[in-house]
């Protein structure tokens, strides 16, 4: 089939180019993300390859089923960026549920010992010199509590990063995991309790600004705040507020809720103008990247192989077990 691929990075094409040829398919890649005025790029191709900041709404939906585009493949876990009931009888959309749990899962205990250890301003500094350790002082993690909010495959791996480290591990899940060993409690338990929290949930109305005034407000004094999920499970405007207040003793962020006008993007020139995402940018406890915890050479061919497969199995008439369809509330 003919792929239209859009929002393409450099770093896309090694896996996706090398195995088109083995999976025999054409790709068409484009730099331009894909939303309503994009849409008629992907004309005379079958399918859409599209990523967790494009925009899917029902106009764009309407204008790919018009062209007979037959598929939508997310090359990506989230899938709240695309209207599920405008696709209904339209298009089929498959999305790679899981694609290197344990990278994603290491990069967010890589924030929380950078926070916690301060290492990236050691750097900075010895990089100038300036060989003083005052101000870099943290925690031993031994025997603190590390709250695990989610316990997916993403989850499971962080309980077991955690545990390595030699901490009590407490987590939160509306759909426990009876074979986990861990200790489930309540969500008031886990943030009463917890030194740090970090967040391994998919973002759905349930979840949506899971961390907001009230759950923050419930929080240890000095905790600390991993997020390596989706930006909207946590109110950013909370959020500053608790960093103000001197709630945290770090937040470290590798997605945010308006991510898509920054993310993956060089805006080093450019005026940002959202001004909650300029207040996180300006306290010395917050650590922002730019959603890369999935980003290792692994992960990449993971997504890959997921999607061509997903395209195999809708092409074969199998089983679509990646399929997302819409759910009524």
């Amino acid at each position: 089939m003919k792929i239209a691929f859009y929002d393409t990075k450099e770093y896309d094409r090694i896996w996706f180019e090398k195995l088109a040829v083995e999976y025999g398919h054409e790709i068409v890649f484009y730099e331009s993300r894909f939303i309503a005025d994009t849409a008629i790029l992907a004309n005379g191709c079958d399918v859409a390859c599209l990523f967790v900041n494009d925009v899917i709404d029902e106009k764009s939906i309407n204008m790919l089923s018009d062209m007979g585009i037959k598929a939508i493949l997310l090359r990506c876990a989230g899938y709240d960026n695309i209207d599920l009931k405008a696709c209904e009888g339209k298009i089929t959309v498959m999305r790679v549920p899981s694609y290197s749990p344990t990278a994603v899962a290491e990069y967010a205990a890589a924030l929380f010992l950078t926070l916690n250890r301060k290492t990236h301003k050691a750097y900075t500094r010895t990089r100038e010199f300036n060989f003083k350790i005052s101000g870099l002082m943290g925690m031993t993690l031994r025997g603190k509590t590390a709250g695990v909010v989610g316990t997916g495959k993403i989850g499971k791996v962080m309980v077991e990063i955690l545990k390595g480290f030699g901490m009590t591990v407490i987590a939160y899940d509306p759909y426990p995991d009876t074979s986990l060993d861990v200790d489930y409690v309540t969500l008031d338990e886990l943030l009463k309790n917890s030194d740090v929290i970090t967040l391994h949930c998919p973002l759905s109305p349930e979840t949506r600004y899971i961390i907001n005034k009230n759950s923050i407000s419930k929080m240890k004094d000095g905790v600390f705040l991993i997020n390596t999920s989706r930006g909207g499970l946590v109110d950013t405007q909370a959020l500053n507020d608790g960093l103000r207040s001197n709630k945290f003793t770090g937040v470290a962020l590798d997605v945010y809720e308006e991510e898509d006008e920054y993310f993956f993007e060089d805006r080093s020139n450019d005026i940002i103008k959202d001004d909650e995402l300029i207040k996180l940018m300006a306290y010395p406890n917050v650590l922002i990247t730019s959603h890369q915890a999935f980003f290792t050479n692994e992960a990449l061919e993971a997504i890959a192989r997921t999607t061509y497969d997903n395209l195999k199995a809708f092409i074969d008439g199998a089983p679509l077990e990646n399929e997302v369809k819409y759910q009524p509330k």
